[in-house]
């Protein structure tokens, strides 16, 4: 295999003509370098160079050689550069998962400043459910995801895996605007049995939050139908098919229907990060810092439109 040093010894030569000023721009003795050009001749089999007492030509195989030389000097410049702008996170791929109502606000404001800020970045976006996400994110697929957690659904933590939460998202109760609750801003769990329900098809345990609150109210819920995007569950609600549980994320378009807040201590969303602390990615800390940032805003929002 071809020595990589002995290539841009040749190259130097090529360039400066003579092995003395090869010598004095590799910082080397021009013995050092005879030497080395010798040891490529005697790997090649052919020389290189044609030698007189007062100068030095490179032969047609030589001329050659120091094209591919060129060539790769080149490559390994292209390669320094692109690890230089890795280890100041300027440049690099960034692989994130997030929950689809993540993605409605609160990770496009993130990744709008994260991508001003790092415009070489390369973005690889995946969409699923936080049991999804996480176990890809443990064998190192993901670098983070967005997540969120019931109360009453809780899922498992592994110890590779550190969770940083940023706020709890209420749970909000949707329903017709000719609803007997229309009027109401605030209700109780208890005053919506015997209703009919949009309800979801539950997470990693496969009990949907609904059925477990509803069952420590003493009643179970009527499902007529099942869904987990939410602008089709509050389109049924518009046309009175029934009454729906909605994640202020998940809010999008509430024309049409009345939405009232839910007074229950558990029924909300712990919305926050998931990363590995052994992960090396220079720009990880970078999104980390907008999706904080962006994160402090929703938590803001929500606060003056759905406080007490």
């Amino acid at each position: 295999m071809l020595n990589s040093a002995r290539l841009l010894v040749l190259l130097e030569i090529a360039r400066r003509g003579t092995i003395v000023a090869a010598a004095q721009a590799l910082h080397l003795s021009p013995s050092a370098i005879s030497h080395q050009l010798a040891r490529l001749e005697q790997e090649l089999g052919v020389a290189l160079v044609e030698r007189a007492p007062q100068s030095l030509r490179l032969t047609p195989a030589g001329v050659r050689l120091a094209e591919h030389a060129q060539a790769i000097a080149d490559l390994m410049a292209v390669a320094q550069d692109d690890l230089r702008a890795h280890s100041e996170g300027a440049a690099g791929v960034l692989r994130l998962g997030f929950f689809a109502s993540a993605g409605l606000d609160l990770l496009p404001r993130a990744l709008a400043a994260f991508a001003a800020g790092h415009p070489q970045v390369e973005l690889e976006l995946i969409m699923g459910q936080p049991h999804e996400l996480v176990p890809d994110l443990e064998a190192g697929r993901l670098d983070a995801a967005v997540v969120f957690e019931h109360p009453l659904d809780p899922w498992c933590r592994q110890a590779a895996v550190d969770v940083r939460m940023y706020f709890d998202e209420p749970q909000l109760v949707v329903v017709p605007l000719r609803h007997r609750l229309g009027r109401r801003s605030v209700v109780r769990l208890a005053e919506l049995e015997g209703e009919s329900w949009i309800g979801t098809h539950g997470g990693s345990t496969g009990e949907p939050v609904l059925e477990r609150a509803c069952a420590a109210e003493g009643f179970r819920p009527r499902v007529r139908c099942r869904s987990d995007h939410y602008q089709v569950t509050i389109n049924l609600a518009r046309a009175g098919m029934g009454v729906a549980l909605i994640p202020a994320l998940g809010l999008a378009d509430s024309a049409g229907v009345h939405v009232c807040r839910l007074d229950h201590p558990q029924l909300h969303r712990r919305i926050g990060v998931a990363t590995r602390a052994t992960n090396l990615n220079p720009v990880l800390q970078a999104f980390l810092t907008e999706l904080g940032s962006a994160a402090g805003e929703i938590r803001s929002l929500l606060d003056m439109q759905w406080a007490d």
